[in-house]
């Protein structure tokens, strides 16, 4: 028996571990208002779009004027602290990269660090008030839980005037409505304001407010409609106008972040000389409308796709990964946001992106970290068990009888599929071997779907290679 030493390929780095504030430990300081001297002077508020009551932008009031935190080194400790400044008892999350929009003025607060434990955002340590290299792009958010401090005083909380915002939109068909296919790919713009269900005034209306609409329901692109059609349409139905003025330059994630109008109650004219705003989306593969749409999409002829998402549990969520120089490799997360997120998506075939995520949390890839050491009895031998501990990186592979030449050597794990796991891809290693018959150099290691589907065929050509036994 000749002893190797080969690394043992470990999926642990591809395993997605969720946190959540129970794991962590919430931290539970005292609730007296009385005892919350430290953030005397400072007042507190929620702001940006679209979002719900206990979620939103951070923004702090210091000496008359409002300001905002930068992301930079934000933890949920954070935002702990921030949410009961604000009258929740804690947070279930942050964001950051401005997803409630960009704010304006001072930013007040850079590389703010918290224990959780605080009992005001003063005691935190931070750069400095005022002093940031920070633009707002970066300001961070929160989502608190939703349930008040016992006994706080809303004295030091300023909510955000309220102002109408455009939270759900749908399209919906000018003619049989309840009887077309899903989803539905054209028809009218509506949007829910407080009152009900609106339509949107077509003036002034482009392909990049049909981009955006699209994008936000799911579809990668638009295309053009019968404009005549929904114009005689038009003139035979009665409408209700909520918003006009629309004006998006493409790029945005949502409708509520395009520049905009809203009809005042007491507006009598609304939309004069102009009509219910109309579009039609393009479905992705995954979201044909019908099966003759399927088959179109099926008969074209398809190169080998250059991204792709892994790790995630559910279609259109997972790990960005590109193709270069025939083998896959991840996207660095510094700047990465919902307008980058959502190129990828539309690409994927799928609309806008809802979320920009980052630190890794689908997973991290192909990283090679590992320890070799002689632990002892342990190894894979010809019909023997599997001696391998799961605290060992490293083990012994049993060569007796194997003849010199060049070989592929694989470790599959969970072969056999018996534990779940959202992605199985992942789980077979394979690598290039030569043995002299005294020594065996490894190289070319990588995971089964690591490398592009020509890089794979010349990789099972290895030259001279001795055919392989499966045991």
């Amino acid at each position: 028996m000749r002893p190797v030493s080969v690394w043992q390929w470990s999926p642990w780095g591809l395993l997605l571990c969720l946190l959540c504030s129970s794991c962590l430990g919430s931290p539970s300081p005292s609730t007296d208002p009385e005892k919350r001297a430290g953030s005397q002077g400072l007042r507190f508020r929620l702001a940006g779009f679209p979002r719900k009551p206990y979620e939103g932008r951070v923004e702090i009031q210091r000496a008359g004027e409002w300001g905002t935190i930068c992301d930079d080194d934000f933890t949920l400790q954070a935002a702990h602290v921030l949410c009961r400044e604000l009258g929740f008892t804690e947070a279930t999350g942050w964001t950051h990269s401005a997803k409630y929009g960009p704010g304006t003025g001072r930013i007040w607060l850079d590389n703010l660090s918290c224990s959780g434990t605080e009992q005001s955002v003063t005691e935190c340590a931070s750069r400095g008030w005022g002093n940031s290299d920070c633009t707002h792009d970066e300001d961070a958010g929160v989502i608190c839980k939703d349930q008040r401090l016992p006994g706080f005083s809303d004295s030091n909380v300023i909510e955000v005037e309220h102002h109408l915002q455009v939270e759900e939109v749908r399209i919906r068909p000018a003619v049989g409505w309840g009887r077309r296919p899903l989803p539905v790919t054209e028809g009218l713009v509506e949007v829910r304001l407080p009152d009900g269900w609106s339509q949107v005034c077509d003036k002034g209306w482009s392909a990049h407010n049909s981009h955006v609409v699209c994008g936000m329901l799911g579809f990668p692109s638009e295309k053009r409609v019968n404009a005549a059609f929904y114009r005689l349409l038009a003139q035979r139905q009665q409408h209700s106008f909520g918003l006009h003025g629309v004006a998006c330059m493409g790029t945005e994630a949502h409708l509520s972040l395009c520049s905009l109008e809203f009809y005042r109650a007491n507006d009598t004219a609304r939309c004069p000389g102009g009509g219910p705003a109309v579009v039609s989306c393009v479905p992705g593969p995954l979201y044909a409308a019908s099966s003759g749409q399927k088959k179109q999409q099926q008969s074209k002829p398809q190169g080998e796709a250059r991204v792709r998402l892994k790790g995630g549990a559910h279609p259109g969520e997972g790990r960005v990964e590109v193709l270069k120089a025939s083998t896959w490799g991840t996207v660095c997360d510094r700047k990465w946001d919902l307008h980058a997120a959502s190129v990828v998506c539309r690409e994927l075939g799928f609309g806008s992106a809802r979320e920009a995520l980052s630190g890794a949390r689908m997973g991290q890839d192909v990283s090679k970290r590992y320890e070799c050491a002689n632990f002892g009895e342990q190894g894979i031998t010809v019909g023997c068990w599997d001696l391998y501990r799961h605290d060992i990186d490293c083990q012994w592979i049993d060569i007796t009888d194997v003849k010199p030449g060049n070989y592929i050597l694989q470790v599959v794990i969970n072969p056999n599929f018996e534990v779940a796991e959202s992605d199985f891809t992942n789980n077979a290693m394979k690598c290039n071997c030569k043995y002299d018959g005294h020594r065996i150099w490894v190289h070319n290691c990588h995971i089964g779907d690591a490398f592009s589907e020509e890089a794979n065929r010349r990789f099972e050509r290895y030259p001279g290679q001795t055919s392989n036994q499966i045991i």
